[in-house]
């Protein structure tokens, strides 16, 4: 498929979620700076800037509808669960939007495709450019949406670290304690991304990926929780 293929595709999951109609800077949202340096287009960093803080406002609202009686410490942990770049970068890759973003040669040689930070940066702008162009309404939808998953994690866990959370579960099921083991990396060593599994024995418990085995250790913590 060609790009305009693939952003015709991605437009039509979009509206989906946020309804029909034009998003007239989905476009821009959707090109990151290396191709723009090479063209001259705009590209979607300042949509990211407004994207970040629609997409805070709308996971607090969210974590504050869903415990009632968590604390401001509880709440700030939720909120920063759900909307972490690899959370971010989750639902980018379920809805294919790697597959939309228009890159410059050099990174289309490579595989910023589907890097963590630009995916999420690119989660961030489309954000941006609905909630231009439809109002808050359509982000809160949207927004719902991408930290559904992660939310849910955090909810389960207050917050707190899902390594531990996952730690404590296991042994409570005298299963044992859970390793983290590196299965892939890719990406120049300034913008690295790591593949990891969370296993007990030989038993795969969850997958993640992130830009630092940290990050990505996290991820695959989370989706264990999903699964157990």
């Amino acid at each position: 498929m060609s790009l305009a293929d693939d952003r015709l595709a991605f437009q039509a999951r979009l509206a989906a979620i946020v309804g029909e109609g034009a998003i007239p800077r989905l476009e821009e949202a959707l090109t990151h700076p290396s191709f723009a340096h090479e063209t001259g287009a705009p590209h979607n960093q300042r949509l990211e800037f407004l994207g970040d803080a629609v997409l805070g406002l709308c996971t607090s609202e969210l974590v504050v509808q869903s415990d009632p009686h968590a604390d401001e410490g509880a709440l700030s942990r939720m909120r920063s669960s759900a909307v972490n770049a690899v959370a971010l970068a989750a639902w980018a890759k379920k809805m294919e939007l790697g597959a939309s973003l228009a890159l410059g040669k050099g990174a289309r040689a490579g595989p910023e495709r589907e890097h963590t930070n630009v995916l999420a940066d690119a989660v961030e702008a489309v954000v941006a450019a609905v909630y231009e162009a439809r109002g808050l309404e359509a982000a809160r939808l949207l927004v719902r949406d991408i930290v559904e998953e992660a939310l849910a994690v955090a909810r389960e866990t207050g917050g707190r670290d899902p390594k531990g959370v996952l730690q404590e579960m296991m042994q409570a099921r005298s299963e044992g304690t859970p390793t983290y083991r590196v299965t892939e990396s890719s990406g120049p060593s300034h913008a690295p991304t790591f593949a990891v599994e969370v296993v007990i024995g030989e038993r795969v418990l969850g997958s993640g990926e992130g830009p630092s085995k940290k990050a990505a250790e996290r991820a695959a913590a989370e989706d264990a929780l999903t699964k157990a």
